[in-house]
């Protein structure tokens, strides 16, 4: 359970801010999807946006936590 934690808390708290700084420059409504449109509501682009940056920044966190050496992965 530690090891979840360790993972998914800092990596939501990355992807807030990622998710912050990106949409204060990207307008959802000006975004496009395989070349279309983007026809999402604000709200529902924000949301796949974060959850977007948070799956990336997990994966992030648990490479860092299965390459670290064994001698530490104790808990």
């Amino acid at each position: 359970m530690l090891k979840w934690i360790q993972v998914l808390w800092p990596s939501f708290m990355v992807a807030f801010v990622a998710t912050v700084f990106f949409f204060t420059v990207v307008n959802p409504q000006e975004l496009y999807l395989l070349g279309d449109p983007v026809e999402y509501s604000p709200i529902a682009t924000y949301s796949i946006g974060f959850f977007g940056f948070w799956v990336v920044c997990a994966a992030s966190s648990l490479i860092s936590i299965y390459l670290e050496p064994p001698s530490k992965r104790g808990s």
